[in-house]
């Protein structure tokens, strides 16, 4: 099957193929044709497999058909989204697949001056792609008026969930016109969003191309056990030894973001962080830097797991577990993306025992542990979820040393691997290189 095929007009066919899309995903095939009919739409789909292209294409191409002006200050198609990163992303691929196409659009977010935003509405806006928060902003100033919306798309539905939107949702969904087009899109659907969908869509669809809760086969995931106080350590060692070239690394708090990215900057390691307390700017400028290749490590906080599209990401770690289960499949998810394969390594100290075996259970199934020769935990990770025990290595003589990452060591200048503690265990040091 081709674009075509599922009756998309040529200037976005145009489009696709200057940007090399030749054969649509799943998700794609499946809702882009009961968007372009107009039904309500419940799709869930793997992180990566193309949502945005499932409603975008076809509500660009409803826009274009009707040829009807917009008014001052309104609206024809409102996107929420959960953070201001995905804002950019989701307007980013608008304004891409509706190059040749008469339909603007435009981002709104919090973070920045509200001020240009109200000018640009007083034009009026095809496609507005919002956060709730600033969206109700704007709505409280009479700067968005929305008697004009004839499709409303929730991407990422549940993460807004999460983040505490829902009064929020709940206030915009009374303000908007009832004759509309409602799609929800995202990788996963709490029992949250199914009631919602009950009471604000007509009749939907329902699309799910991938098992509930699901990871993508494509990424490789496992656990190395650690003790919390040595991590930052046998992070920077796993990231000499495997010669990582860029690693997005998620963590539980800002402070821990901060606290990271200056103990890789003092080794002389090119590191920047994104969370809620950082200007927008800031965040847009760290972003760009990791994907140009310019910031080696970018160290975010769940905020930014949704919204993040960088190619060819191959390794994500997670520093810190997320306290949300579902947040898991969202980390990893910004790997392995559009078919690339990629690698997704989880450091677990004992204390996150109980939020190791919530992903499991989510997932339905049982991360490998691969402890790493040298870093050992003192307090074991215990089992979870039926895990099995990491399995014996045969006995050999005992090394001297017990060093770790020598306290002086400044980038990569040091070649060492550190040597295995005396533990008491009886185990051997040996195994390394790339997975």
């Amino acid at each position: 099957m081709n674009f075509a095929e599922l009756g998309l007009a040529a200037p976005l066919l145009q489009a696709l193929d200057g940007l090399g899309y030749q054969t649509p995903t799943p998700v794609q095939a499946q809702a882009i044709p009961a968007v372009l009919a107009g039904r309500d739409l419940m799709a869930a789909a793997q992180t990566g497999t193309g949502k945005t292209a499932g409603f975008a294409l076809p509500l660009l191409q409803r826009l274009a058909a009707d040829e009807t002006k917009v008014g001052s200050n309104c609206i024809r198609a409102l996107v929420l989204v959960p953070t201001r990163e995905l804002a950019e992303q989701v307007n980013a691929s608008f304004r891409q697949y509706g190059e040749h196409l008469a339909v603007g659009c435009y981002a709104a977010y919090g973070g920045v001056s509200i001020n240009p935003q109200m000018m640009r509405l007083r034009r009026g806006v095809d496609i507005l792609v919002a956060t709730p928060g600033r969206l109700l902003d704007l709505f409280r100033q009479n700067a968005v008026k929305f008697k004009e919306v004839q499709a409303l798309v929730l991407d990422e539905a549940d993460r807004m969930l999460d983040l505490g939107f829902a009064d929020e949702l709940d206030t915009l969904f009374a303000a908007l016109p009832r004759k509309r087009q409602t799609l929800l899109f995202s990788a996963t659907f709490s029992e949250e969003i199914r009631s919602l969908a009950r009471g604000r869509l007509r009749d939907p669809l329902s699309i799910e191309v991938s098992p509930r809760n699901s990871t993508a086969k494509a990424v490789k995931q496992w656990v190395v056990p650690v003790d919390k106080k040595r991590k930052t350590e046998l992070f920077l060692f796993m990231l000499k030894d495997r010669q990582w070239q860029q690693v997005l690394v998620f963590v539980k708090t800002k402070k821990g973001a901060d606290e990271l990215v200056a103990r890789l900057q003092a080794k002389k390691i090119a590191a920047d962080a994104i969370h809620g307390d950082r200007p927008q700017a800031s965040r847009l400028r760290a972003l760009e830097s990791f994907k140009a290749g310019e910031v080696q490590i970018l160290v975010a906080t769940d905020v930014a797991a949704r919204g993040l599209d960088i190619d060819d990401l191959p390794q994500v770690v997670n520093f810190d577990l997320p306290i949300v289960a579902e947040d898991y499949i969202h980390r990893i998810g910004r790997t392995g993306r559009a078919g690339a394969s990629g690698e997704a390594i989880s450091l677990v100290c004992a204390d996150e025992a109980p939020l190791l075996g919530a992903i499991e259970a989510l997932i339905k199934q049982t991360l490998s542990r691969d402890e790493e020769p040298g870093f050992e935990p003192d307090h074991r990770v215990p089992a979870t979820g039926g895990a099995a025990p990491a399995p014996k290595k045969p006995k050999k003589p005992k090394t001297g040393g017990g060093r770790g990452v020598p306290g002086n060591w400044v980038g990569f200048d040091d070649g060492a691997r550190p040597a295995r503690r005396n533990t008491g265990r009886g185990k051997a040091p040996g195994r390394g290189g790339a997975r």
